[in-house]
């Protein structure tokens, strides 16, 4: 058995190598997971301002120009909030709408609906879609800028002379997330201020300390609060000194007592109080929601997202999305009456049709015939309409529109022959009509003003809908604010609606006689719902939450009105999640004609302050602030040139044992072109001997949909054993020791690629040429057999088999649906089904077939089933020189790992004595069934899926068989017995960089053996 023990000792250097790399880059197609589709070919373009290089490939570049100023805007901002200017230029990488940005291939991660924007560390990129109105892009490109100069104080930034190569900020991501948005919003914000209300007032406060915890508490919005208490008690001056600090140590405890002279501990008691005076007086002055209408759907702990309620025309159906499947945000139909829910219509976590169906900002709409909804969504990287209907859960049609960039709001005709709804096309949000009957689209507004929300007046001759246009100005990229329009379908004139003249104003939904629109506004710091009158432009204020009416974002449809029904359906956030209540009394939906007096403070200002003011906010309320005035930009063509990402840190191993000294050590490198077509890879390692050395060359073309690579690389496999006697030399006792070591050295070139067909299916394709040589050594020290001194040390050159030299071509099919949970997957299915031929001086085909599917019976506990079958076939199959397969791997049949097998278990003499052919061939066939869940959640200890750690508990059963070609399995009519264990086991993820696991397990086939401990490192199956 030592051979076995000393190949996998000898392994292990190259094996952490290869680790590193595809981790870093997927240089060959990987084995499961989801795919990352190019759905188009971008043709990038570079607008070159002061300090930014604006890569876009839109046609309209006064758009692209716009962002360009608005960046270079904020870089003035933050230079003088930090006192720092960023070293070289900034890379700031556009894209026209969310699905373009989620097929870019700067980050070769997949990304999920929420990412709003990106900074790398490698190259200090920047990469984002345009919002879905100019305020919303001036928001994301100021927060991400912010980290652009946090990687670049930390020296994580590239410079035009170096690059740092060290780990990610050693800060609290409360800080680093909290920080971006403080600098990108100021202390005016009525989300953050929305959720510590609603902290405050359930007394969940947490002592700062706690706040590293991101997956209990939000960092933006936790963080942001926390930032806003500095900056208003010490001043904004002392923010860019505290991150300096911050980033040079880490520390962050020690660097906020040290600059602010506060201990944490009484920090954290100041923020409180803090609170406690801006949030008290603010109680008996307002209502909690049950004084409106009645709970329909509650947010809980496990499904804290029920939003975008969408009630039918007769009032007796509602649409939703909710997280209460908890795996992904899905549509639901539920009854409005009782909340009770009637049927599931999307399972976006494991169906591939939608990509999206854009739950962030956006709804769906009924019919006038009450049975059939549409929603704006995302399939094949386009966005389209489906249409559904919502009492069966069949989809009736979906028309795609692949001239747009995304839909958002769909909202139905009264006369059901046409559909309005907003969509972004080239960084710009415009009103649109399709006619379902000719099948036309006709694009109703065409301006750079964001234009959201439309919905039919009930004659049909009018959408209202919430622009941009009258409060922005254009010439100086202010913002303005969020108000009310009209837009006559005939003649396509727009109106204004005179709402509120501050804040927001969104979410309009017409009453039945057309008379009066319901909307939210937060013009008193909060939001709440508010009816217009239309004749005489009086407002009426219908709610007065402590909290807050809405969604997931500011502008998220929050609110949902039924004409024949006279009720209407709101989404509220309260304590900690969001639920669905519906006011259906219509005195309550009349309103005050008094708007609500709350106090000279503003509620959406986060304390300590009372009033507005700081050098942050007068820097972002002056729009004129860094905005260049030259704004003739220079355009080149885009160019790919690669440039060094990243340089791993030298390692260096040293071991000693009493055969000798061994040292060894590699470094790793990366590089690739701006927007991540090309990648390279190269990576070196050496051993005690030069022979043992390891070193691959890698490249990656992402530019297309199709994407391909080639890999160079020499690997060195050493497995040995060693012997000992005493004999005589020269006429003298001595001790020998023999150290044999047998070498496989491994060249490669090879060719792969892989076409995915949608984000859970693809088919990989690889070639290439093996040259596998073979060497063995038997190394001979001999010692006084008395004391032990070395006499005399030679080594011999012992016969080796002939090299192999194979070409090998390969295809295969994965499909994978599965969501991989902290420790192993949770729910789904997934397949792989391939064929490898090789042929040269050894001729055979490798075949493999994997299935693994996964069920819930009852939440939290997962069902989890695998059968695999890894086959070599043909005449070569067999080859001495190729390694037989192995089922005692931890990954396969667990209990019958090679290290811990006994010599007792070899005794021909022994009765129990195990056959360790059972688990030799070059055939296999494995089957698994575990039975999973989250101790701690099952506990009812903590928040979420896994609840305070990711810790999760097996019981499992696994079975196997190999066999050589001349043998048949006992499950095939042969004699070749199986092998079988069961036991149960805990993982759990360190840091989501390992799974650590221990299996208790039961070989029933090792009488011997029995119950042992097994430490594993990898993922359940």
């Amino acid at each position: 058995m030592r051979p076995f023990k000393h190949k996998l000792a000898f392994m292990i250097p190259v094996l952490l190598g290869l680790f590193i790399i595809t981790s870093v880059l997927p240089l060959q197609a990987q084995y499961f997971g989801r795919n990352k589709v190019q759905y188009k070919r971008f043709d990038f373009k570079i607008m070159k301002t002061k300090h930014f290089d604006v890569y876009y490939y839109q046609q309209d570049e006064d758009v692209v120009r716009q962002a360009a100023m608005m960046a270079e805007r904020w870089y003035a901002r933050l230079s003088r909030i930090f006192n720092h200017e960023l070293k070289g230029r900034q890379p700031l990488i556009i894209y026209s709408s969310s699905p373009e940005f989620q097929q870019t291939t700067v980050i070769p991660e997949t990304m999920g609906e929420g990412t709003g924007g990106v900074t790398e560390s490698f190259k200090r990129r920047i990469v984002l879609p345009y919002g879905v109105s100019m305020a919303e892009t001036d928001h994301v490109i100021g927060h991400e800028l912010v980290h652009a100069f946090q990687y670049d104080i930390a020296g994580q930034g590239h410079s035009d002379q170096a690059r740092y190569t060290g780990a990610e900020l050693r800060v609290p991501l409360f800080l680093i997330e909290g920080l971006a948005e403080y600098l990108s919003i100021g202390p005016v914000d009525t989300e953050t201020s929305m959720w510590m209300r609603d902290t405050w007032k359930r007394k969940d406060l947490p002592q700062i300390k706690k706040l590293e915890n991101y997956y209990k508490y939000f960092p933006y919005r936790y963080g942001h609060a926390v930032w806003a208490y500095i900056g208003g008690r010490w001043g904004d001056e002392m923010i860019g000194k505290i991150f300096r600090m911050l980033a040079r140590s880490g520390d962050y405890e020690s660097v906020l007592q040290g600059v602010l002279g506060v201990p944490l501990k009484k920090l954290s008691e100041d923020w409180h109080k803090s609170m406690e005076e801006a949030y008290k007086p603010l109680v008996p002055l307002t209502e909690t929601p049950d004084k409106y209408g009645h709970l329909l759907l509650k947010g809980v702990e496990n499904n804290p997202y029920n939003v975008s309620p969408v009630l039918s025309p007769d009032g007796q159906n509602m649409i939703f999305f909710s997280s209460r499947d908890l795996f992904s945000i899905d549509l639901y139909l539920a009854d409005p009456l009782t909340g009770k829910i009637k049927r599931k219509l999307t399972s976006t976590a494991i169906d591939p049709h939608f990509e999206s169906i854009q739950f962030i900002r956006s709804a769906g709409a009924w019919a006038p015939d009450n049975q059939r909804i549409v929603l704006g969504t995302v399939s094949k990287g386009r966005p389209q309409l489906t249409i559904m209907n919502a009492l069966s859960g069949r989809i009736e049609k979906e028309i795609p529109f692949p001239e747009l960039g995304e839909i958002l709001n769909p909202a139905w005709s009264p006369d059901g022959k046409e559909i309005a709804f907003a969509a972004l096309v080239g960084g710009v949000t415009d009103i649109f009509i399709y006619n379902l009957e000719d099948n036309t689209l006709k694009q109703m507004t065409r301006d750079s003003f964001g234009d959201l929300h439309p919905v039919w007046s009930p004659d049909g001759s009018k959408l209202a809908f919430v622009t941009e246009r009258f409060s922005a100005n254009l010439q100086w990229l202010d913002t303005g604010n969020y108000e009310l329009a009209l837009l006559d379908v005939a003649s396509g004139e727009v109106s204004r609606v005179l709402g509120f003249p501050t804040g927001k104003n969104v979410n309009p939904q017409w009453s039945g006689d057309g008379r009066n629109l319901f909307f939210l506004s937060d013009y008193t710091g909060k939001t709440d719902l508010y009816r217009l009158d239309l004749a005489d432009g009086k407002i009426y204020q219908i709610t007065n939450l402590f909290t807050g009416i809405g969604g997931i974002t500011q502008l998220s449809p929050a609110i949902s009105y039924s004409q024949a029904g006279q009720k209407l359906a709101m989404s509220v956030y309260e304590n900690g999640y969001y639920s669905v209540y519906l006011v259906d009394s219509s005195d309550r939906l009349q309103g005050q004609a008094t708007i609500a007096q709350l106090g000279e403070r503003p509620l959406d200002l986060l304390p300590p302050r009372t009033q507005p003011e700081g050098a942050l906010l007068g820097l972002l309320r002056n729009p004129l602030y860094g905005l260049p005035k030259e704004t003739d930009f220079p355009i080149t063509s885009y160019r790919p040139k690669l440039s060094l990402d990243f340089v791993s840190r030298p390692t260096v191993a040293v071991g000693v044992d009493r055969y000798g000294t061994y040292a060894g050590g590699g470094i790793a490198a990366f590089w690739s072109d701006m927007l991540g077509y090309h990648t390279v890879v190269t990576m070196a390692q050496t051993n005690y001997e030069l022979i043992d050395s390891y070193a691959l060359v890698g490249y990656m073309n992402s530019r297309n949909r199709i994407n391909w690579g080639a890999v160079l690389q020499r690997v060195p496999y050493i497995y040995g054993s060693y012997n000992a006697y005493f004999d005589e030399y020269g006429g003298i006792p001595v001790y020998i020791q023999e150290e044999y070591l047998n070498r496989q050295i491994a060249y490669q070139l090879g060719g792969f690629a892989y076409y995915p067909l949608n984000t859970f299916r693809r088919i990989e394709f690889s070639a290439g040429f093996n040259l596998i040589d073979f060497n063995s050594k038997m190394y001979r020290y001999i010692y006084d057999a008395v004391y032990f001194q070395l006499l005399d040390y030679y080594q011999l050159d012992l016969p080796a088999p002939k090299s192999i030299k194979y070409g090998y071509a390969s295809a295969a099919l994965v499909y994978d649906s599965s969501l991989f949970g902290a420790c192993s997957p949770i729910l789904g299915q997934a397949y792989l089904l391939e064929v490898q031929p090789n042929f040269g001086n050894l001729n055979f085909i490798s075949v493999m077939a994997d299935y693994r599917r996964y069920f819930i019976p009852k939440r939290p506990f997962t069902l989890a089933f695998r059968l695999l079958h890894y086959g070599r076939y043909g005449k070569g199959s067999e080859d001495p020189r190729l390694w037989p397969l192995f089922l005692g791997y931890e990954t396969l049949v667990r209990g019958y790992d090679y290290n811990s097998f006994l010599y007792s278990e070899f005794d021909d003499q022994n009765p129990n004595m195990f056959d360790f052919n059972r688990l030799l061939g070059t055939r296999m066939l494995v089957a698994n069934v575990e039975l999973r869940f989250p101790v701690f959640r099952v506990l009812g200890l903590g928040k979420g899926y896994y609840g305070v750690w990711p810790l999760e508990f097996l019981a499992f059963y696994d079975i196997g068989t190999a066999w050589y070609s001349d043998e048949k399995p006992t499950w095939f009519g042969g004699t070749k017995k199986p092998v079988s264990s069961a036991g149960v086991g805990l993982r759990t993820n360190l840091f989501g960089v390992l799974v650590l696991g221990f299996d208790y397990v039961y070989p029933f086939d090792r009488p011997i053996k029995g119950w042992h401990w097994q430490f594993t490192i990898t993922p359940g199956f």
